[in-house]
């Protein structure tokens, strides 16, 4: 699977990259990810990668040309994307699905803006997807960016050593609950005992009281979620 995300602080997404299971996964082959630097497509001296809005207000807009040229030049060099992502707080709520379904492409473009937004053109003419994280704004698209990366390549073949740890997360469609409770040694830890039939070696016994938590934790936690479910 192919990445690129196009930041002004591309220093801000490459150490993400370089660790853990996207690390791993970039070392073997499995996943291309890269940082693109937003100023690297100015045409002018300063690099100059906004300017003031039309019609007034507080803040600097950021300009179409530099996003409209970095994925032009990133699709000429990498391959025409399947998807054009921004990451906006206007856009539709991110979730298990959508990460499943950008998961099965293979390139994608993800924009992160700053300031007061990016130009309504570019939304128009490039992107294929907004996507928001939740309804709250930060100050810019690069985190976002990052949770919503993270929660897709982890669902690409071969980027986690144990696909079936990766079918049962929570939200999951084979799941659709909350995850069940984990625990690992000591067995008894300050007095907080793990529970007995975790310990006893019956798989049955065990895979039931796994359902049973994840049922009850779903009620307590994302009673919602059963809604979906019926």
């Amino acid at each position: 699977m192919i990445v690129d995300v196009v930041t002004i602080f591309p220093q801000m997404i490459e150490p993400m990259f370089a660790e853990g299971v996207i690390g791993r996964a970039r070392a073997k082959g499995i996943l291309d990810v890269k940082a693109r630097d937003l100023r690297d497509y100015t045409s002018d001296k300063h690099r100059v990668v906004d300017d003031v809005a039309f019609g007034g207000g507080p803040g600097m807009v950021m300009k179409p040309e530099p996003f409209f040229r970095a994925v032009e030049e990133i699709s000429a060099e990498r391959g025409a994307p399947t998807a054009v992502i921004l990451m906006t707080p206007q856009g539709r709520q991110f979730s298990h699905a959508e990460a499943l379904r950008f998961s099965q492409m293979e390139r994608i473009i993800v924009l992160c803006g700053r300031y007061e937004g990016i130009d309504e053109r570019v939304a128009e003419a490039l992107v294929t997807d907004e996507i928001s994280i939740g309804d709250y704004v930060l100050t810019g698209g690069e985190l976002p960016a990052l949770v919503v990366i993270d929660a897709v390549v982890r669902l690409v073949p071969g980027v986690v050593g144990d696909d079936q740890s990766v079918a049962n997360d929570s939200f999951a469609e084979d799941a659709g609950l909350l995850d069940f409770p984990h625990y690992t040694r000591p067995a008894d830890f300050r007095g907080m005992k793990v529970p007995d039939v975790l310990l006893s070696g019956h798989h049955k016994e065990i895979e039931k009281w796994r359902r049973d938590e994840q049922r009850r934790r779903t009620e307590a936690r994302r009673p919602d979620l059963l809604k979906l479910k019926k």
